[in-house]
């Protein structure tokens, strides 16, 4: 059960990464529902990209994001099911420090309630990387809205109880401020 406190709200800052061959700015709907959801709860859009599926690329773009100390929290939507060209769990995972082993599980778990079994295709992916949070989501606008709404929007309020992951973002974004 979600517990909020009086704690301060701490807006962070977000950049959005689509993964896709064929999406534009004029029709990543993904993307926008992300970047909706994060402003309309109070947060910072700090960049946001389309980036073509492709591992290298993909490493490339995240990798220019975590190590920005400004950048605190990278959502990517899009490359995470089971096409031969769908590679972002395979381009992230090597750049994670720790993984948040059950984001996949819970992700996984709450689409169970809109889509069934077809939940099992999604390899959905959550980790720390120089003290950057990433989440990679599933393309589909439902699973932008599925993700953020039932998981990621608490994980990145500091008033969620018991824990939440600003706590530890603010800590890492202190000590990478302090090594620049």
């Amino acid at each position: 059960m979600a517990h909020v406190t009086e704690k301060e709200f701490i807006p962070l800052s977000i950049a959005v990464l689509t993964v896709s061959d064929t999406r534009t700015s004029e029709n990543d709907t993904s993307g926008d529902v992300l970047v909706e959801r994060l402003k309309n709860a109070g947060h910072q859009l700090a960049a946001r990209c389309i980036v073509k599926d492709d591992v290298y690329r993909l490493r490339a773009q995240v990798s220019v994001w975590i190590a920005d100390p400004e950048i605190q929290v990278v959502l990517l939507t899009g490359g995470t099911g089971f096409s031969h060209r769908d590679s972002t769990p395979e381009a992230i995972a090597p750049l994670l420090d720790k993984q948040v082993e059950g984001f996949g599980e819970l992700f996984r778990h709450v689409s169970w309630q809109e889509i069934g079994s077809s939940t099992v295709q999604s390899r959905a992916l959550a980790g720390l990387a120089n003290g950057t949070l990433i989440f990679c989501l599933p393309g589909s606008t439902g699973a932008c809205r599925t993700g953020w709404d039932s998981i990621i929007s608490e994980q990145l309020d500091s008033r969620h109880r018991p824990c939440n992951f600003v706590d530890t973002l603010m800590r890492a974004r202190d000590e990478r401020r302090a090594l620049s």
